[in-house]
C-alpha cells in the first residue's frame, strides 16, 4: 500500500491541475458604478438631472408725459407796393398728456427633468427638457434649456432654477381649454388694424 501512494504521488504532482482564478461576489454592472458610496450627479453627456424652479418675478413701471407749445405771429399791413396786405395776427397752441402705470408679478414653482445634451471645455454642461401632461385634452408644456456648472448639482442630483445660466423658460398649452383663452381671429385682425 505504501509502495502503491509513493509511485502515484509523482504523477499527482505532474498532473496540470486548472488555474484558479478570483471572482467578487457582486455582479458588475457595465456603464455605472452601484458602489454605496458612487457620486451619482450628472456629469457627462446623457445623464439627466431635476431642475427645481422657483420663480418670482415683480415689476412695476410709472409713465407721465406732459407736453405743450404755443405761439403767436403778428403781421402788420403793408407799405408800398405790399399795401394791399392788412394787418394779421395768427396764433396756436398745442398740449399732450399722458400717464401710464404698470404692476406685473408672476410666481412660477415645479420640478422638471432635463437631458445633459453637451460638455462644454470649462465642464459646463448644456442641458434641455421638456414636460408634458395631459389633463382632460388640454396640454400643459414646460421646456427648459440653458447652462449648468456641475459645482452647481446637488448631492441629490438637483439644481435650484435661480443657477441656470442662459435660461429660457418656456410654458405653453394646447387643447380646447387653452382655445377659449385665446383672442378670436377677427378680433386680432381689428386689433392690428385699429
Amino acid at each position: 500500500m505504501i509502495l502503491l501512494i509513493c509511485l502515484m504521488v509523482p504523477g499527482l504532482l505532474t498532473a496540470k491541475l486548472p488555474a484558479a482564478s478570483a471572482q467578487s461576489l457582486w455582479a458588475t454592472s457595465t456603464g455605472s458604478s452601484t458602489s454605496l458610496f458612487a457620486d451619482r450627479r450628472a456629469r457627462n453627456v446623457g445623464d439627466i438631472l431635476t431642475i427645481v424652479i422657483s420663480e418670482n418675478t415683480t415689476t412695476t413701471a410709472k409713465k407721465t408725459t406732459a407736453n405743450s407749445k404755443k405761439g403767436s405771429q403778428n403781421l402788420t399791413a403793408g407799405t408800398g407796393i405790399f399795401s394791399f396786405l392788412a394787418a394779421a395776427t395768427a396764433s396756436g397752441s398745442d398740449s399732450f398728456s399722458a400717464t401710464g402705470n404698470a404692476n406685473d408679478t408672476n410666481a412660477v414653482s415645479g420640478k422638471v427633468t432635463v437631458t445633459v445634451i453637451e460638455v462644454q471645455p470649462n465642464g459646463n454642461m448644456v442641458i434641455e427638457g421638456t414636460q408634458s401632461i395631459w389633463q382632460n385634452r388640454d396640454e400643459h408644456k414646460i421646456t427648459l434649456h440653458g447652462v449648468v456648472r456641475q459645482d452647481d448639482v446637488s448631492g441629490s442630483n438637483t439644481v435650484q432654477s435661480s443657477l441656470v445660466a442662459d435660461a429660457t423658460l418656456k410654458f405653453d398649452g394646447k387643447g380646447p381649454l387653452n382655445a377659449k383663452q385665446r383672442q378670436g381671429i377677427l378680433t386680432q385682425v381689428f386689433n392690428i388694424l385699429f
